[in-house]
């Protein structure tokens, strides 16, 4: 079996889908693994490391996918890439399905099955393979230091000579893994943390982190979470509820880190311009979901913004890649997880079982067609 892995061609994308550690695994199953020269140079790791685990280097993204039966990627193939992978071959990427029909009906033209790693089910057996724990883990922490960089001040409270510098104020608006992960790191980092979200299970968890749980706990709020865990959107009436308790307590806040993000919907509005006015002069904004639409009014997508009151607004994108070696490495062990379920161990091949709820759960082409029952084209 050939394995390729391409350099990402997304100029914001630094990240690459294997690292030696999975390469060497790959070879152990039987595999080939061929990398694209330079795929793994800006996470730190140059092409001998590869060539050491055993893998060949190859230039052109032509000569790596020829003949290759499964290719690795971080994000979806363009059409350039889809054109050069041969028929009947399997795709496994964070595919970003949502509102790109038209690429995965691109994909099932050319014959290419598609497995998308942010679909992994949120269940026991699935946790080594989920790409969003794992990277939104690192976007959290990121989030922090990233908010902490742009503060100016610093974080934890200190008694000196010259007098006692107080302790900066934290508030995470939305407790996922990237949320917890920024609550742990903004204590860590010795500020004082307050945390919000929909989702009633959170509460324990932002107060075993030592953080402060804010938020309006009526009927709707006890019911306000997914059977996969997720949050649910919630009604207008309880949105404006909320919205007033957390306009009085931005306003005391240094640092605001958003994290909320819904599968297939826009990124909820949490901060409104009024909110962001209210700030003190070199107050922080840090928006994790501004890919997505963004969480606060006036964030850009790759740009710092400074509002008129002197707060500024952070929203940088593709967050795990500035952390690009650690990213590479936790995603590429996600999907060697993934990808060994599918390989036959005897015969040394891909043998996707297709009935497996992981398998069904991810795939998005295949035989030609787009077979994922969320993404099937409209009549």
């Amino acid at each position: 079996m050939r394995i390729a892995v391409l350099t990402e061609t997304d100029p914001i994308e630094p990240r690459v889908a294997a690292v030696p550690e999975t390469v060497k695994k790959f070879i152990g199953l039987g595999s080939e693994v061929v990398v694209q020269s330079g795929a793994g140079a800006k996470a730190g790791v140059p092409d001998a490391e590869y060539e050491s685990a055993g893998a060949k280097i190859a230039g052109s993204a032509e000569e790596v996918l020829s003949g290759a039966d499964l290719v690795l990627k971080v994000r979806r193939p363009n059409a350039d890439e889809l054109a050069k992978i041969q028929k009947g071959a399997t795709v496994v990427a964070i595919m970003d399905p949502y509102g790109h029909e038209d690429a995965l009906k691109a994909a099932a033209e050319a014959g290419v099955n598609t497995f998308a790693m942010e679909l992994m089910p949120r269940i026991t057996r699935a946790q080594v393979m989920d790409v969003l724990s794992s990277q939104a883990n690192l976007a959290g922490y990121r989030a922090v230091v990233d908010g902490a960089a742009e503060y100016g001040r610093s974080l934890p409270m200190m008694m000196t000579a010259a007098g006692t510098v107080p302790a900066a104020r934290i508030f995470i608006m939305g407790v996922g893994v990237a949320g917890l992960q920024a609550i742990a790191t903004a204590r860590r980092m010795g500020a004082v943390v307050t945390a919000t979200d929909v989702r009633p299970a959170t509460k324990e968890q932002v107060e075993s982190l030592g953080a402060k749980f804010v938020a309006v706990e009526d009927d709707e709020f006890k019911q306000a979470e997914t059977s996969g865990g997720y949050a649910k959107e919630m009604s207008a009436e309880y949105q404006k509820k909320q919205a007033e308790l957390v306009k009085g307590h931005i306003a005391k806040q240094d640092i605001v880190i958003t994290t909320a993000l819904i599968p297939g919907r826009p990124a909820p509005k949490l901060v409104s311009e009024e909110m962001v006015a209210s700030m003190k002069p070199g107050s922080v904004l840090v928006d994790l979901a501004v890919e997505r639409g963004g969480n606060v009014a006036g964030a850009k997508a790759g740009e710092i913004v400074t509002v008129g009151n002197g707060v500024k607004i952070v929203g940088h994108v593709n967050v795990p890649g500035r952390l690009a070696a650690t990213a590479s490495s936790l995603y590429a062990r996600n999907l060697y997880a993934f990808v060994e379920t599918m390989i036959d161990k005897e015969a040394k091949a891909l043998a996707v079982k297709w009935d497996d709820e992981l398998v069904k759960a991810t795939n998005l082409t295949r035989d030609g067609q787009v077979v994922h029952p969320n993404f099937q084209p409209k009549a």
